[in-house]
């Protein structure tokens, strides 16, 4: 599977926030993001990485 999991930066951690992503969509400043079981997350972030050999997506919420 191609699945990763999204996290957000909390006080210098990561918080995992959605497990099994398969999609990323920007939707206008926002971020789509959704699950492997159709569940849809609409963020207020930036990405700050994709790591695809760790199935990672690290966010950081916008201010």
């Amino acid at each position: 599977m191609c699945q990763s999991n999204a996290y957000f930066i909390q006080n210098g951690r990561e918080e995992l926030f959605l497990e099994d992503v398969v999609l990323i969509k920007p939707e206008g400043e926002k971020i789509l993001l959704e699950g492997l079981f159709g569940e849809q997350e609409l963020v207020d972030a930036e990405i700050k990485v994709i790591d695809l050999l760790n199935h990672k997506i690290i966010l950081d919420k916008k201010e």
